[in-house]
């Protein structure tokens, strides 16, 4: 069943992705940009960026910190004044393992910050230019440790619990204005932010292997995208264990 319109020609395109300066946004920045996309890339690292137009030519860079709302307010002003936009991704994260016995206020503020709040940010700028449009599509990458509650991920799983429901909302919300909301659910994926793991990551995969499968569920229309499809099956069945099931579960397998 396809839930949004497929995108399968990016030819003439205009797309925003709100944290493109390394892992998945950039990685799927480039693969739209190989496809004809316009692509506008968002992060707060000007140098990795400008690395990213030298090597895409046509490609526009805006920095900004998906964190602050005027940056973010000013950053979709440029994009929006520059024409219509026809789908923004938002891929900004931020991650630090943390559990209960250590909590960290601050730590779980940052998580909240970067991961949710920044995603209301950016479709407080360019929703209603959707909805004028009656045309767009919205796409969040949360990730399937937002399922279930699980050890070390007191910070980051919550902000993407909340990112799920959003999409979710945004989806049943805007089905009737024809604008495609799609929810990205990765697991494992090789980046900045994974490196930081100090166990075993099952089914890890490439960021350029998760782009892949980012536009082939663009190309179908899916709402929920996930992958690799042999981690995220799993950890979905697990989700749907009752709670006298689930704790015993998480606990053999991890250990904590």
């Amino acid at each position: 069943m396809a839930f949004n319109l497929p995108i399968n020609d990016w030819h003439g395109k205009t797309v925003w992705l709100v944290g493109a300066s390394s892992g998945i946004g950039r990685a799927t920045a480039h693969a739209l940009h190989a496809r004809g996309a316009k692509v506008i890339v968002s992060a707060r690292s000007q140098q990795a960026l400008s690395t990213f137009a030298a090597e895409h030519p046509g490609a526009t860079v805006l920095a900004m910190d998906a964190s602050d709302a005027s940056s973010v307010e000013a950053a979709a002003q440029t994009v929006l004044g520059a024409g219509s936009l026809d789908l923004v991704l938002y891929c900004a994260g931020y991650y630090k393992e943390q559990r209960a016995t250590e909590f960290d206020l601050d730590n779980m503020l940052r998580h909240n910050q970067v991961n949710y709040v920044g995603a209301l940010y950016v479709l407080s700028a360019v929703l209603p230019h959707f909805l004028a449009r009656k045309a767009g599509h919205i796409s969040l990458v949360s990730s399937v440790a937002g399922y279930r509650g699980l050890p070390q991920s007191l910070a980051y799983g919550p902000t993407k619990a909340a990112l799920i429901n959003l999409a979710e909302t945004l989806y049943v919300d805007l089905q009737d204005s024809h604008i495609g909301v799609s929810l990205i659910c990765p697991g494992f994926v090789e980046t900045q932010l994974t490196a930081q793991n100090k166990f075993a990551m099952p089914g890890l995969i490439k960021p350029e292997q998760a782009a892949e499968e980012i536009l082939r569920g663009w190309a179908k229309g899916e709402f929920e995208i996930h992958f690799p499809k042999r981690f995220t099956l799993l950890m979905k069945a697990l989700a749907l264990l009752p709670a006298a099931a689930y704790f015993p579960v998480i606990r053999k397998f991890t250990g904590l």
